[in-house]
């Protein structure tokens, strides 16, 4: 049948264009952006930055920054056995550096190569509740600044802001490899790309399964028509707003 490919891939692009409205994060960059930029604005800090781990967990790299020396930050890697940040991800902790030329942990290198140089830092891991993800850091917080000894409590709330972000990011680039590894399937035999997804779904481990079997029940309502498929994405819109942060209602 010289036209399978040709449908499978018709399959695949229907497919994505009905499950992205309901799990594609938007402007998850931006959001990034957002956070650091109103985290050094409410704790009157010099600079915010955000470093994420890579998949091998051995390098931080900065994605984002806000105030003094953003611009050299973003895109430096730092291995996790180097510095303050590398320190937290490692230990999962929050830290707070009065005078981080004192402090052992500190890799003065890379902050004169941002131009640079802090005197005091306030750090706090992004994880959720499976793993750490990175670490966000502020730089000389003014020592009036209004929030005082809630400084920790009220970076975890950024954190957490940032670490929801990613996640959802994350899923949504799993859920695609699981689309296309079906599409490999379905090609390679005498199946559609439903039966692939199921087929995933059952020779895959943890959430890479779940989001096969999800993938196959879009696929699958992709032929009953159009409005049970508008349903069906605002139920999963509604879920994920439920199940978000602390999976209460807002």
């Amino acid at each position: 049948m010289p036209d399978r490919p040709e449908r499978l891939l018709e399959q695949v692009a229907a497919l994505a264009a009905d499950l992205g409205p309901a799990l594609a994060p938007v402007g998850q960059l931006d959001l990034l952006r957002s956070i650091t930029a109103a985290a050094r604005e409410l704790f009157d800090a010099a600079a915010c930055s955000l470093a994420l781990l890579d998949e091998a967990q051995e390098t931080l790299t900065f994605h984002v920054a806000s105030g003094a020396g953003a611009e050299e930050v973003v895109g430096q890697r730092v291995p996790v056995d180097r510095g303050i940040a590398g320190w937290v991800v490692s230990s999962g902790q929050p830290v707070a550096v009065a005078d981080v030329a004192a402090d052992p942990r500190f890799a003065a290198e890379v902050a004169e190569a941002t131009g640079y140089m802090p005197r005091s830092v306030l750090a706090m891991p992004l994880q959720t509740e499976r793993e750490v993800l990175g670490v966000i850091e502020l730089l000389d917080q003014r020592a009036d600044s209004l929030v005082g000894r809630r400084d920790m409590e009220l970076l975890g709330l950024f954190a957490n802001q940032a670490a929801l972000a990613i996640e959802a990011s994350r899923v949504f680039s799993s859920l695609g490899q699981a689309l296309f590894q079906a599409l490999g399937m379905a090609a390679a035999g005498d199946r559609d790309l439903a039966a692939s997804l199921d087929e995933l779904a059952r020779r895959s481990p943890g959430p890479a399964a779940d989001l096969a079997e999800l993938a196959g029940a879009f696929a699958r309502l992709g032929q009953v028509g159009p409005a049970e498929r508008a349903a069906a994405t605002r139920l999963v819109r509604d879920f994920l707003a439920y199940a978000g942060g602390d999976g209460r209602p807002s």
